[in-house]
């Protein structure tokens, strides 16, 4: 694979890009800059038995990357890049009161909510202008606003690297779990290459999260639907968290830590404005609120920092390296495991 410009296309195939020495500045929303040995763009599915039949793809290290916005490059990648770039919205079916849509991996995620609204369904508003593509949302089980993509999916397709073949996994065998899935504990095996969603016209709105009620009463909105959720909750975010085309960022950092409910209870007593939430027979902390009473809030480590607008976001100032990220971000996770006992874990994938 030598003997080629920086950057230069090395193969080029029915439905997909081959870059030898790829840069992937502009595939990461942290804007860090890093390399891949190789790059791949997959516009149809249906080429991945034709690619992995390519040694490099089965002996090299392999990244499955989308938008990019759930990584942390600290270093260059050793190996294959994969982006599934194929892009589309197809109706499977419509009963009258629920829809089965197939959506393309590489569709991006805020374009399909904003895709289902305006085609009149209910029950994704509370994920809007979440960043990156449909096939991260199942692999992550993406949540906001007291919602989650699971409740959403019928099934993903994804190639099985196992089986050589593209498959079809059911919602009941995707093992969704907080911000976690069959995917994300198996990322050798699965490649995510599109996902069917049932879309309902009318279903309960959740209001009752993270101030949704009060911003949706400031637009004079009494009896609102989904549309007015949607833009509710984009003000909110879009006041919370940066942009990340002006900064870089990959929304939040850590999970909500969930601890044994005796621990929280503990915690809560000595620091009654920490919020908690009952998860199961454990309890879920704010891991925010655990940052801010750390003082990390606005921390800046030369072009590294905490964002000043929100504690559970790391954000790039100019330059910082990946690795000057995940050094902040471990100087954050290691004061407030000295100060509360609580282990943070990382929301992107640090590689």
């Amino acid at each position: 694979m030598s003997g080629h410009p920086v950057g230069a296309a090395i193969a080029e195939g029915n439905g997909y890009t081959i870059v030898e020495n790829a840069s992937l500045h502009g595939r990461n929303t942290f804007h860090v800059a890093a390399r891949a040995r190789m790059l791949v763009d997959v516009r149809k599915p249906a080429a991945l038995g034709e690619l992995f039949g390519y040694a490099a793809l089965r002996t090299q290290p392999l990244l499955v990357l989308g938008e990019g916005s759930n990584v942390l490059f600290t270093r260059d990648w050793p190996g294959v890049v994969l982006a599934i770039a194929a892009h589309g919205v197809r109706v499977l079916g419509d009963d009258g009161g629920r829809t089965h849509v197939r959506v393309e991996a590489g569709e991006p995620w805020n374009d399909f909510v904003r895709w289902s609204l305006a085609r009149g369904y209910a029950g994704l508003e509370n994920l809007v202008l979440i960043p990156g593509t449909v096939g991260a949302a199942p692999i992550q089980n993406i949540g906001a606003y007291g919602t989650e993509v699971r409740e959403f999916i019928v099934a993903v397709e994804a190639w099985d690297r196992h089986a050589g073949q593209l498959v079809r996994i059911a919602n009941a065998d995707c093992a969704f779990g907080y911000r976690d899935s069959v995917f994300k504990r198996e990322r050798d095996r699965y490649i995510v290459t599109a996902v069917e969603f049932e879309l309902v016209r009318e279903r309960p709105l959740r209001l009752d999260y993270a101030g949704v009620r009060e911003e949706l009463a400031a637009m004079g909105i009494d009896e609102p639907r989904a549309p007015a959720v949607a833009e509710a909750i984009a003000r909110i975010r879009t006041r919370k968290l940066p942009n990340p085309a002006l900064l870089g960022n990959a929304g939040s950092f850590f999970k909500n830590p969930l601890v044994e409910r005796a621990h929280a209870d503990a915690l809560r007593e000595a620091h009654p404005a920490l919020p908690a939430w009952p998860a199961g027979d454990r309890s879920k902390l704010s891991a925010a609120w655990l940052i801010e009473a750390c003082g990390y809030k606005g921390l800046r480590e030369g072009d590294a920092a905490v964002s000043d607008q929100h504690a559970l976001v790391l954000v790039n100032r100019g330059h910082a390296s990946g690795a000057a990220l995940w050094a902040l971000a471990e100087r954050v996770r290691a004061g407030v495991r000295e100060r509360f006992g609580v282990e943070l874990e990382p929301e992107p994938l640090v590689v």
